[in-house]
């Protein structure tokens, strides 16, 4: 629907902004990450946005990067994390902070974070280990072969490993798109079955 909102930063505080784009003043909510990555009130910004709607209630989520965005939108699919909690715990962990916790089923330092126990942690780890992956880098092609490839099962720190493994190993320039795919593919899976 929105993805993200341009325009001059007219307030902040740690937990919401107001963002003015022609002649209508946003209120959005953000996380502690987002609002430490502000610029000073009256510049310019970009915050990518989510509209969280009920029959009550219409709330502007606002976050600094895609890749916050995009662990927001995972976050609140687990059973029990709503929208409030998902910005408690962008507030309380960095992204690549909350992935490596993932990755390890630390619980430790999810439970760290203010607001979430031990047991919505482990629905998280339960949720969300191994099939998250918010890299941003990388070609489309290396996206969409990323994606695959957790589909199928593997876990996305081998994932990644491999097919950036693989995607040195070829030469990209020489083959057109779809070429360029399924050598990636085949490379990475041979690699990942190793």
């Amino acid at each position: 629907m929105i993805h993200s909102i341009t325009g001059t930063l007219t307030g902040k505080n740690d937990n919401g902004m107001y963002l003015l784009t022609n002649g209508i003043e946003w209120d959005i909510i953000i996380s502690r990450n987002t609002y430490q990555q502000l610029p000073q009130s009256g510049e310019k910004c970009r915050v990518y946005v989510y509209l969280y709607h009920r029959e009550d209630k219409l709330q502007l989520f606002g976050f600094h990067t895609p890749k916050e965005k995009k662990l927001f939108l995972s976050l609140i699919k687990v059973e029990g994390i709503g929208p409030s909690l998902a910005v408690k715990i962008l507030s309380g962990i960095t992204p690549d902070n909350f992935i490596a916790a993932l990755e390890k089923q630390d619980t430790d330092l999810l439970t760290g974070i203010p607001g979430l126990g031990k047991k919505t942690a482990q629905k998280i780890i339960f949720k969300l280990a191994g099939k998250l992956s918010l890299d941003e880098a990388g070609t489309r092609a290396h996206a969409d072969i990323i994606k695959a490839l957790i589909g199928m099962g593997f876990e996305v720190k081998q994932v990644r490993s491999a097919v950036k493994e693989a995607a040195s190993e070829i030469d990209e320039n020489s083959l057109d798109t779809d070429e360029f795919e399924k050598k990636l593919l085949k490379v990475a899976l041979v690699k990942l079955s190793k």
